[in-house]
């Protein structure tokens, strides 16, 4: 038996799930378009154990998502699992966000996964996934063009999710593109991958552990 509770804050939506060798038992969440995990989190972590019916000592493991996505989120999300790590003796478990992501939606054998996370401008993390959701392509942060991805365009159906779909919309400009709205990280899809990773103790030095930026932190100039 595994109780492992899920974290995740690689983008505006503050997500926490409660699962037991895999299965969901609880799941809350805040997605009002702000950054505002900070003071969320915690909230949701006790809410959650509440309405699982469990205590914090009954868990046996913290997964949190990993990155790529929002700086400020990942830290506040790595700096929560970690400190409940230390405190309860409890091994970390570390969870891709996209391959989360392409976990949210199921395609036909053929067709692959585009999950994207935006990354200022006309930029986006994102990586490749089949419709077995084994990833196929690196995760990069890159620069959408109207060329992009069309070696998998020009086979069948690629599926564009996360918010980062919706700026390339007007940009490719193919029948095989489909653009999935309404799907966004969660610590719903996380309850799987951390149990799997459990069950092979794939877990992470919590002293060491950091989240996978891809891209250096930058801070702009204020423009007052």
């Amino acid at each position: 038996m595994s109780l492992i509770l899920n974290i995740e804050t690689a983008t505006k939506n503050c997500s926490v799930s409660l699962a037991e060798n895999g299965v969901l038992l609880a799941l809350n969440e805040v997605n009002d378009g702000n950054y505002s995990h900070g003071e969320q989190l915690h909230l949701l972590i006790k809410n959650i154990l509440s309405e699982g019916g469990k205590s914090i000592s009954d868990i046996d493991a913290i997964a949190v998502s990993k990155g790529p996505g929002s700086y400020t989120g990942l830290r506040i999300g790595v700096s929560t699992a970690k400190g409940l790590c230390f405190s309860l003796d409890k091994p970390l478990i570390a969870v891709s966000t996209l391959t989360a992501l392409s976990n949210a939606f199921t395609v036909d054998k053929g067709a692959v996964i585009v999950p994207m996370l935006d990354a200022r401008r006309m930029e986006v993390y994102s990586a490749v996934y089949n419709h077995n959701h084994n990833q196929i392509r690196e995760i990069k942060a890159e620069v959408i063009t109207e060329n992009s991805f069309s070696e998998y365009l020009s086979k069948g159906n690629v599926y564009f999710l996360g918010d980062g779909a919706d700026k390339c919309k007007t940009i490719l400009k193919n029948n095989n593109a489909i653009f999935l709205d309404g799907y966004f990280p969660s610590a719903k899809q996380m309850a799987q991958l951390s149990f799997d990773k459990y069950k092979i103790s794939d877990t992470e030095d919590v002293a060491y552990f950091e989240p996978f930026y891809l891209k250096d932190f930058m801070v702009t100039k204020s423009k007052k």
